[in-house]
């Protein structure tokens, strides 16, 4: 639920401080897994804020790579913002947050997403400021591994335990509703969580969980990673890795209302569309062998179910 209570102000500055020392944080992770450098680089938006993009391809681990800064503002919340939220239609607005799109090199190295975000919309003087955080984190195997979701579930898991046993269970199953390709009836992947509105218990509560969330996705994302990073693979696992990445670019360009805020809102557009795999297939109408481990990933991984006791 969205906050609007003038007694509960939001900490702009101390979110904006997080986020930038997160961002640090798994850039310098994911380097040492690589052993190759991210590419920094800043940048202002006409209408308020910029961010900063840190990039890597072509990496030895990582063939894409991106972990994303922004803080914007301007003077409407874009429309994709205010869908759900029709009251604040035309509030100014400030929006800040870090995500960050993995492509491993590997085929059977999952593509992860991260995101964590403040809003906060300002009606005329008349009305309270109303604020809310979002955010999540997710994971898109190409090949699956029981082992990999279960881990990556329990980390998830145990984020949000200090703030309510009822979080995990509501945010996997919002997850798992929100990254579905509802034009093919198909989740995009084993999910994770997601949360958006979120305002409960008060500006330091919810902050304090967006934080939790935000630092363990290292412990989440890179034990699997390790894993998975050096199993040989062939030209059947590549040629499966860039068919399922086409089901990535489908659903970032179709239904994710992050890529439409950011381009609605004047973003960077390079930024925004690095989450893009850095190349994708699609074939006409094709099913996978039966019994096969790509047709495993249909039958096993996709259709949502409960990790953590499976």
């Amino acid at each position: 639920m969205i906050a609007e209570n003038t007694s509960d102000v939001p900490d702009v500055a101390a979110v904006r401080g997080f986020l930038i020392e997160l961002q640090s944080a798994i850039v310098a992770a994911l380097e040492a897994v690589d052993g190759a450098a991210f590419r920094r680089d800043e940048w202002v938006r006409d209408g308020g804020g910029g961010g900063v993009s840190m990039v890597l391809e072509n990496g030895r681990v990582l063939e894409r790579a991106g972990v994303l800064f922004s803080h914007v503002s301007g003077d409407a919340l874009p429309p994709s913002a205010t869908a759900s939220r029709p009251q604040l239609a035309g509030c100014a607005f400030e929006a800040l947050g870090v995500s960050l799109v993995v492509h491993p090199r590997n085929p059977y190295a999952p593509t992860v997403h991260l995101n964590v975000r403040h809003f906060v919309a300002k009606p005329d003087a008349a009305h309270a400021a109303a604020w809310w955080f979002g955010g999540g984190m997710d994971l898109t195997p190409i090949y699956g591994f029981a082992d990999d979701a279960r881990h990556f579930h329990r980390v998830c898991c145990d984020a949000l335990a200090p703030f309510g046993s009822d979080l995990y269970p509501r945010m996997k199953r919002d997850c798992d509703r929100y990254f579905f390709l509802r034009h093919r009836q198909e989740a995009r992947g084993i999910g994770g969580i997601f949360y958006d509105d979120y305002a409960e218990g008060g500006f330091a509560r919810a902050f304090a969980m967006t934080k939790s969330v935000g630092e363990r996705f290292v412990d989440a994302y890179l034990p699997i990673l390790e894993r998975r990073r050096d199993i040989p693979y062939g030209e059947r696992e590549r040629a499966f890795q860039a068919y399922r990445r086409g089901r990535y670019v489908e659903f970032n360009l179709v239904w994710d209302r992050g890529t439409l805020f950011g381009l609605q809102s004047n973003g960077r557009t390079e930024a925004i569309l690095l989450s893009m795999p850095p190349s994708a297939a699609w074939r006409y109408d094709w099913t996978p062998d039966p019994g096969s481990a790509e047709a495993r990933l249909y039958t096993d991984f996709l259709p949502p179910r409960d990790w953590i006791d499976a």
